[in-house]
């Protein structure tokens, strides 16, 4: 391995923690890995990682190192991507998103990015649950709803409104409920990922009423909450991104539609430490661009 490929590995495994998740992100063997750093430590004649039973440390010399070069290798590879093939981007793209909003609204468009970059490789983790995106070496995630960590760098994409909804048959046998409190009366499907699963604040001008959800099926999937929904086991609170084919096609609908139940906000979400990669931009412009006609 040369010594700019050296150098990104040292890169990788500084930011990812440990060999093995650098392995996983380079896409390559962990002995590999090893063997680069190893031989970057001996061209420098120092030692760049303590390693230990709880992983790996930066040396100072280590720290300076990935302190001077991050940036640079940043640097060399946007200065490539807008070289080669003009706005055409190339390497691979890391992305976290949640699983049922990529299903429904990133793959089915997602063949438009890749059109427009050839070169470029895209790896998709799909987790409905927040991941440590140094460890796991993303390059950016998608996040709906709150941000609880202050030391990411964000970008607010878009916002869907809450709604009201369950089937048709649903609603035919238990009443369309007229008033936030009638909702109390019927089992709910409770979303656990949800900062407030089964408390919300209706709002319509001056007046305000909270409803507290009752159900018999709670769960932590968003895939779990559009089945349980769409088989008539109770109405739901959810973003219409949740359910945008259905609520398209009719097969669920809404109620007390003029009430404001909030909104779900969608973030682009890149690792801190290090500078956003001109690969990590595009597809958030792609993202925003895919849900204009849909917010």
């Amino acid at each position: 391995m040369d010594r700019l490929g050296a150098l990104e590995t040292f890169v990788c495994v500084y930011e990812c923690g440990s060999f093995s998740a650098a392995a996983r992100r380079m896409g390559i063997g962990q002995p590999a890995v090893s063997k680069a750093v190893m031989q970057l430590e001996q061209q420098l004649a120092t030692s760049l990682l303590l390693r230990s039973t709880r992983g790996l440390t930066p040396t100072e010399a280590g720290q300076q190192l990935y302190d001077r070069i991050a940036p640079a290798l940043t640097e060399i590879r946007d200065a490539q991507d807008s070289i080669v093939g003009g706005n055409q981007l190339s390497g691979r793209l890391r992305v976290s998103a949640p699983v049922t909003f990529a299903r429904l609204h990133i793959f089915p468009r997602l063949h438009q990015f890749m059109a427009l970059h050839p070169e470029l490789k895209v790896d998709m983790l799909l987790d409905d649950r927040p991941v440590d995106l140094i460890a796991e070496g993303i390059d950016v995630a998608l996040r709906l709803g709150d941000l609880h960590d202050s030391g990411l760098t964000a970008r607010r994409i878009a916002e869907s409104p809450m709604k009201l909804l369950a089937t048709p048959g649903w609603f035919a046998a238990h009443g369309v409920p007229t008033a936030p409190p009638e909702i109390e009366q019927q089992d709910a499907i409770v979303y656990l990922q949800s900062s407030t699963p089964e408390n919300w604040l209706f709002s319509r001008g001056a007046q305000q009423c909270r409803v507290t959800l009752s159900g018999r099926i709670r769960t932590s999937a968003a895939e779990g909450m559009r089945e349980a929904v769409l088989a008539g086991n109770g109405l739901a609170i959810a973003s219409a991104w949740m359910f945008a084919p259905e609520l398209a096609d009719g097969r669920v609908v809404t109620a007390l539609d003029d009430w404001q139940i909030g909104t779900m906000a969608l973030w682009a979400v890149y690792p801190g430490g290090r500078l956003t990669s001109a690969r990590a931009w595009a597809f958030t412009e792609f993202v925003a661009g895919c849900l204009s006609p849909i917010v």
